[in-house]
């Protein structure tokens, strides 16, 4: 009985944390929703199978169904993106990102990408505090005056570092890629060029933003995000990575297993072959283009309400709102502000950082969530209006200048946001419009 009450207890708060996420609205760019039959795949028997190695070269028997559904997920992928070879193993994108590396790279080789402060991914070479910028030499290009990628700084950077893999990829850039700069770029020093698409795969496969299949040698995706697909990822060998290598897929599986992972999730790959037939279909290319016309809808708004935008607005999912007009390091208050009024999202350095990056003055958001649950542009309109109230509603709450200050100020304003009455009421309305929406729709 006591183990059942415990059992209970976990189904409880899956059950609170499902309600959550019907009461309120998400904004966070990196979460999304997938569908019933996705889900229905990670929640299998598949997850009770060892499957250690590749189809047909496995370390264990009775893989031959696994077999199956991994070069399922795999052809359906190749057809997807045009591509010769796609590994479904990672578990996520940073260890796909460290396998790619692994595969390229000897430790001490130089590797360029976006510093983490102009947008860019900690995986991507992110200097002293991460594995890709302590393992190898990393050298970091950065943004120009209009808060784009300064594609004459990569070039000069390259020219000077000669480094052997540059990596195109963002998490907190609003803006497109050219992948066909970073090809020239890439080609000029004899550098790999691996793009990091993680959160703009649905966009690619739309037509929503350009494809940079034709231009790098590898492209690494998770599967979730604009995907909406499980937690996982996929690295794709185009034919200029053959090209170029014609080892490359096979370094690059071998860096997967054996050398940073064991047995693939199987339920996982499963669910992938899942999101890649789904991604197929023209209502995901309608999903996809509603994103786009989210994204700016809703930057239109939040400018009409006063606030300002890093870029001025947004070409892709994202927006990165810069709230200094406010208050540097005005991000963390926002971001909790906002939560408790029934919108989450995450607090994210802007350009140029004035503060730190555990205190940013900025607020990071994205579409794809709403836009899987159906919301469409006058939602985003309201949601705006929502996010000026709070942050009007709190813009006179600064951070104090030293650390141990702010570690209290933080903790009182903390409870007090959560009894707030203004707070509270924006939750009540986020709630009676949110709940309207069910979680996945087509």
């Amino acid at each position: 009985m006591k183990q059942q009450t415990k059992q209970n207890l976990v189904f409880e708060l899956i059950k609170k944390e499902e309600q959550r996420q019907i009461e309120m609205i998400g904004l966070i760019p990196s979460e999304n929703q997938s569908s019933e039959a996705v889900r229905s795949a990670l929640s299998s028997c598949l997850s009770s199978k060892y499957a250690e190695g590749y189809p047909k070269r496995r370390y264990y028997e009775g893989n031959q169904i696994i077999d199956e559904l991994e070069i399922l997920a795999q052809e359906r992928l190749k057809k997807l993106f045009n591509v010769p070879h796609v590994n479904v193993q990672p578990y996520s994108g940073s260890p796909a990102n460290s396998a790619i590396e692994f595969a390229v790279l000897e430790a001490g080789d130089t590797i360029m990408g976006l510093a983490l402060s102009s947008g860019g991914h900690l995986t991507h070479g992110h200097p002293k505090v991460t594995f890709s910028g302590r393992y190898f030499n990393s050298v970091q290009y950065g943004l120009d005056k209009n808060a784009r990628i300064d594609y004459e700084e990569v070039r000069q950077l390259a020219l000077k570092h000669k480094p052997k893999l540059i990596v195109a990829g963002t998490t907190a850039y609003p803006f497109t890629l050219d992948f066909k700069k970073f090809a020239q770029i890439a080609d000029e020093v004899g550098a790999y060029l691996l793009a990091d698409i993680s959160h703009i795969t649905g966009l690619v496969i739309a037509g929503e933003h350009p494809s940079p299949v034709p231009y790098a040698h590898v492209v690494m995706s998770t599967t979730h995000k604009t995907f909406r697909g499980p937690r996982g990822a996929m690295i794709m060998v185009t034919n200029r990575g053959l090209e170029k290598d014609a080892d490359l897929a096979d370094k690059i599986d071998k860096a997967v297993f054996p050398a940073l992972q064991g047995g693939p999730h199987n339920e996982t790959t499963a669910a992938i072959a899942i999101a890649a037939e789904e991604a197929s279909l023209p209502a995901f290319k309608n999903y996809a283009k509603q994103i786009r016309k989210n994204a700016d809808a809703l930057a239109t708004a939040l400018k009409a309400n006063g606030f300002k935008l890093v870029g001025d607005g947004t070409e892709n999912h994202l927006i990165l709102i810069d709230l200094t007009p406010f208050g540097e390091g005005f991000g963390t208050q926002v971001a909790f502000a906002m939560d408790v009024a029934g919108i989450y999202a995450n607090r994210n350095t802007i350009p140029n950082e004035p503060c730190s990056p555990f205190y940013p003055s900025g607020i990071r958001i994205g579409t794809p969530l709403v836009t899987t649950r159906g919301m469409k542009e006058q939602e985003m309109t309201k949601i705006a209006q929502w996010m000026a109230r709070v942050v009007n509603h709190i813009k006179g709450e600064q951070l104090p200048t030293q650390k141990e200050q702010r570690r209290i100020f933080l903790k009182e304003f903390k409870e007090r946001m959560i009894k707030d009455e203004t707070l509270l009421q924006i939750r009540a309305e986020v709630k009676e419009m949110a709940s309207a929406f069910p979680l996945f729709t087509w």
